[in-house]
């Protein structure tokens, strides 16, 4: 039985088909969840979030916007830095730290900025973008993509560091540092 079909039946209130598709797939979120909470209890709680959203929300998965493996991976993600951000609230922020004044300005700044970087990120070659979304989307350790990749840490650190380069000079240089 294919993920569409577990969807379906998880929408219809079928637990023995959540069961099914956390086993499928709990390696992967295993995987995507290991880099953003590093403690294993924090990852067990983000875990039983994502079933029970699974279970809450499965019609809200449309197949035909998409394939199942990357909807799951980017719920995975974000359920992963929220908590990561509810758990950070409790250290102080620093005063010295800018931030947004929450304006239609700012939101407008914001959005081309946005859009210039996946513009930008579009124009790298294959490697180069999974490099990108290893290191800063799914948050992977320099020693992870390392080992995964079968390079020496100090390979992937000189590749970032040109791949952040490029994007430097492709975003108009110190503007977005």
């Amino acid at each position: 039985m294919d993920d569409k079909q577990l969807m379906a039946q998880i929408a219809a209130g079928d637990q023995a088909a959540l069961q099914t598709l956390l086993r499928r797939h709990g390696p992967l979120l295993q995987y995507i969840l290991k880099p953003i909470l590093t403690d294993p209890r924090e990852r067990e709680e983000c875990l039983a979030d994502i079933s029970l959203r699974l279970w809450q929300r499965a019609g809200d998965y449309a197949p035909e916007r998409g394939q199942f493996v990357p909807w799951l991976t980017v719920l995975a993600r974000n359920m992963a830095l929220n908590r990561a951000r509810r758990l950070r609230r409790e250290e102080p922020l620093d005063e010295t730290m800018p931030h947004g004044d929450g304006s239609a300005e700012e939101a407008l700044l914001q959005k081309d900025r946005r859009e210039q970087l996946q513009t930008a990120i579009r124009s790298l070659g294959r490697e180069e973008q999974q490099l990108f979304f290893r290191k800063y989307y799914y948050c992977q350790s320099t020693a992870q993509m390392a080992a995964e990749l079968g390079l020496t840490e100090r390979a992937v650190e000189g590749r970032l560091y040109r791949l952040r380069q490029t994007l430097r000079q492709q975003l108009g240089g110190d503007l977005y540092d």
